[in-house]
């Protein structure tokens, strides 16, 4: 029951930080007309501190330290980051579709693999 309660909180916190992410890069793309890079690394920013205090304080209910939770957050972070910045650039080079729709395509790759070491690494359960 708990593991489907964090599954749900976890889906809305990712929900939430989605439209923050695509909203913030569809602004930063179109309007003022950034570079892809730039407008993802914006975006990204934003949803990543929503991230951080919705997913420790109400979907993990997180109670270490905020320095160690945040450094394994970023860690996790800079992990799937990376590994969806490739995936974007792999899009961006090889397919010739509008570059916002290789920015959803990257959101989701990124989504699966920051819930898995969010739930067994960033604020798994520490042992006391």
């Amino acid at each position: 029951m708990k593991m489907i309660k964090q599954a749900i909180r976890y889906g809305f916190v990712g929900l939430t930080n989605t439209i923050i992410t695509a909203v913030v890069i569809w602004v930063m793309t179109k309007p003022f007309g950034c570079s892809p890079i730039l407008s993802n690394i914006t975006g990204y920013v934003a949803g990543l501190l929503n991230s951080f205090i919705l997913n420790k304080q109400w979907t993990f209910e997180n109670t270490d330290r905020w320095t160690g939770s945040a450094l394994r957050f970023v860690i996790s972070f800079g992990v799937c980051y990376l590994l969806q910045l490739g995936v974007l650039i792999y899009l961006d080079k090889n397919f010739s579709i509008d570059p916002f729709y290789n920015q959803l395509a990257a959101m989701v790759f990124y989504t699966v693999i920051n819930f898995l070491l969010n739930k067994f690494y960033t604020f798994k359960e520490q042992e006391r």
